[in-house]
């Protein structure tokens, strides 16, 4: 246990906490030498085994991660420009598909046009793994892209339930007012109630906990998300 870790958690009770409680306690927590980021996880209570149980979706958070979203986009033609225009890192179709081959893997984030997925597949081995590969209901596969790529450069996150039933996600920087903090966990939460299966049964969202890097979590209260 790091002595951060210990601090943190000598101000943490062994109990369920409010969102305005809990981000109020973080905010006192001491920060290492960096804008530490602040993630929500869940722990649900479906079977991501199953197919009609899987969780996948995006949410744009009302006050953006403070994050600076390298995003990488599959496109061609006048769409190149296009994509550049809205803010993309990176843009094409067969020269990136080589450099992710050869391991180039220096992007947040990845969108594609709708006409190029029969390209992109090539790569799904290596981007899918990583949960990078583009996709129509996360909505990172679109005839829109410049919208795509706009929403991932102010706040979009991307999130999809792990083989363990969980999942997790950034919700912003300690050094967010805890207004805004409060604010995009709010949107997240609310999206994955959203998304429940509708074959899901029992409890959907078994625990919640909300955690800055290299500090102690601290467990959400169940009323925040039933």
């Amino acid at each position: 246990m790091s002595k951060r870790y210990k601090q943190t958690s000598d101000l943490v009770e062994n109990r369920e906490y409010s969102l305005d409680e809990a981000v109020s306690t973080i905010k006192k927590f001491s920060p290492p030498k960096f804008d530490a980021s602040v993630c929500l996880s869940f722990h649900m209570g479906v079977d991501s085994k199953k197919s009609d149980q899987m969780i996948r979706n995006n949410v744009c958070l009302p006050n953006g991660t403070g994050k600076n979203i390298r995003v990488l986009a599959f496109a061609q033609g006048n769409l190149v420009k296009v994509a550049k225009d809205a803010g993309a890192d990176y843009v094409g179709l067969d020269d990136l598909i080589a450099k992710i081959q050869d391991g180039f893997l220096d992007f947040d984030a990845v969108v594609a046009e709708t006409s190029v997925m029969s390209e992109v597949r090539k790569v799904a081995k290596i981007l899918g793994p990583r949960n990078l590969m583009p996709t129509p209901k996360a909505g990172s596969v679109t005839n829109d892209i410049a919208l795509a790529v706009k929403e991932i450069k102010a706040g979009r996150i991307d999130y999809k339930i792990d083989k363990n039933g969980n999942i997790s996600g950034l919700i912003g920087k300690l050094s967010f007012e805890p207004k805004a903090l409060i604010e995009n966990a709010k949107a997240f939460i609310d999206s994955v109630l959203s998304s429940r299966p509708a074959s899901a049964k029992g409890a959907y969202i078994r625990s919640l906990t909300i955690t800055p890097s290299m500090c102690c979590g601290i467990k959400l209260a169940s009323s925040i998300y039933n």
